[in-house]
């Protein structure tokens, strides 16, 4: 089922993902090893159908995630800090009060500030509230203003409990005071489930000065939606999953559009080679790039290409580049385009297994008309990228002529010009998964948790990757990296998927050899080899 030709006039983003959930229902591959990116209302049905059917007693389920927190914490801190929790009146706060009781058990030296906003407190915070007064080691210290905040230094732990993932409205009066406080303070903070203040999706209308800004953040089961997203980086510092045994049937049964990368989804999808295949088997892609002064984008993009398995590649390229491409990259053939300095025309491409156009290409006129003779002309998989997509936003009229195999990759501001400005990356992925469903089209929106949209609404983020690969010439070898997989035969969809988990795999691998300010694109495509190995062998 494909979404294209629907009217796209959400009035909130529930109604905008109810709809993409009905949808994707029947879409979404019920697999356990896909780890799914639940909304705030979904992971509470989940946490309710846990406690009924496993079942388990609600006050258990915290205790078991506080059992995660507390090993979490004590694997990675040295018992001679002292820890300040800051919870409130609900049951993130009730986690904070268990976790508080189990290092005290520990002989951690723990205070308890609990900030009393509301006389109401769920059921399963005053149980373990109950059993922390009986801890006699633990200081608990109740906040009712601003003034009673401790003095904390740089060399203690602040453990933020106030609110959870459920928080739908910005925070203020005590509680906007305090977290500005503990913003303030130059103390590791250790975020429980999600930094205070963040809502789990869309923060468009939030108080920023109202968030905890965490250098951890410790999230149960899932990651949060709001964590792929650049405007909300500083909150969630360095955030990890924690399993907490939640029901596998909830999750498997509770569909979401969204799911989250792991080695697990990308292992099964690589082809094995076989003893009698030959070239031929693994495909012939056809790469228009390059331009005067940016050949580098066809050398790296065949280069990244080779390296991923192609069987054959052949670059069109302007007459001059002849010679670089040839002593740069012996392995690929090429084909001069009649101009000597631009693209021109793209002849005989539908020969060709795949075929990726647009890096270094520049905008000239002679080259928006090959642009658009190609894609009136080649019917098979292929990669848009850098100025065919600019090509393609100063003449939309021709996205009529994108199908199902064709993958644009664009970064954000290079998608903002071919679907219209958004003010954060909430607001772009909504415009994204509205693109991919209009234009009946694969999207790779590159970032730190680069998302691939697909027709039909679902939307992977990519868990590889570092700041590194900020430089020049990477995203010219992502596209050779997805060329060579659609030309060895995978589906559109899984080549995306696998080529930016592979993509950034091999940047972590750059930068584990060396730092990542001294990455390149190079040392991305000499780690394409080991970045398939790491994925086989940690998934044996």
């Amino acid at each position: 089922m494909r979404i294209r030709n629907h009217a796209y006039n959400f009035i909130d983003f529930q109604a905008f993902l109810d709809f993409v959930c009905i949808i994707t229902d029947s879409y979404i591959c019920n697999n356990l090893t896909q780890m799914k990116i639940f909304r705030s209302d979904q992971i509470r049905e989940i946490d309710n159908f846990t406690i009924n059917h496993e079942p388990i007693a609600s006050v258990e389920l915290m205790e078991r995630a506080a059992g995660q927190l507390f090993r979490w914490y004590v694997s990675r801190f040295e018992r001679n800090r002292r820890i300040f929790i800051f919870a409130g009146p609900g049951n993130n706060g009730g986690d904070g009060l268990a976790l508080a009781r189990m290092l005290s058990e520990e002989r951690y030296d723990v205070e308890l500030h609990y900030l009393k906003f509301t006389d109401k407190t769920s059921p399963d915070w005053e149980h373990n509230y109950q059993r922390l007064k009986k801890e006699l080691s633990v200081v608990i210290n109740i906040i009712t203003s601003a003034e009673q905040f401790p003095f904390i230094s740089q060399d203690d732990i602040i453990i933020d409990a106030i609110f959870g993932s459920g928080l739908t409205r910005p925070v203020e009066g005590l509680t906007y005071d305090i977290i500005k406080n503990i913003n303030n303070c130059d103390a590791i903070k250790i975020s429980v489930d999600i930094p205070s203040g963040l809502f789990g999706e869309d923060n468009s209308n939030n108080h920023q000065d109202g968030i905890v800004k965490a250098s951890h953040t410790l999230s149960f089961q899932f990651p949060k939606l709001s964590f792929m997203f650049a405007e909300n980086d500083e909150y969630p510092g360095n955030w990890e999953v924690l399993p907490i045994g939640l029901s596998e049937t909830a999750i498997r049964d509770t569909p979401s559009p969204f799911l989250y990368l792991g080695r697990k989804d990308i292992a099964p999808l690589l082809k094995c080679r076989h003893r009698f295949d030959h070239k031929g088997v693994f495909g012939h892609g056809l790469l228009v790039a390059g331009s005067e002064g940016k050949m580098g984008a066809a050398v790296l993009g065949a280069g990244a290409a080779l390296r991923t398995g192609i069987g054959l590649i052949t670059c069109h390229i302007p007459s001059s580049g002849n010679v670089i491409m040839q002593t740069s990259v012996p392995e690929a053939m090429v084909q001069t385009d009649e101009s000597e300095d631009f693209i021109s025309k793209i002849e005989d491409s539908v020969s060709f297994s795949a075929a990726a156009v647009g890096p270094g290409m520049n905008t000239r006129p002679e080259t928006q008309e090959a642009l658009l003779r190609f894609l009136e002309n080649f019917r098979k998989p292929a990669v848009i990228d850098a100025d065919a997509i600019n090509i393609l936003s100063a003449n939309k009229d021709w996205l009529k002529l994108l199908h199902p195999d064709i993958i644009l990759t664009p970064h954000p501001g290079e998608f903002d010009r071919l679907a219209g400005k958004s003010d954060n990356g909430f607001e772009r992925l909504q415009r994204q998964i509205e693109f991919s469903g209009k234009n009946n089209c694969i999207v790779v929106l590159k970032g730190a948790f680069t998302s691939v949209s697909t027709p039909e609404g679902k939307v992977m983020f990519n868990s590889t990757g570092n700041p590194g690969m900020a430089t020049a010439g990477s995203g010219d070898v992502l596209t050779g990296i997805i060329l060579s997989l659609l030309s060895q035969g995978y589906s559109a969809e899984n080549a995306a998927a696998t080529g930016v988990f592979l993509h950034g795999i091999a940047g972590d691998l750059a930068a584990e050899n060396s730092c990542y300010e001294s990455i390149i694109a190079s040392d991305i495509i000499n780690n394409i080899g080991n970045a398939y190995n790491k994925i086989r062998e940690e998934t044996v």
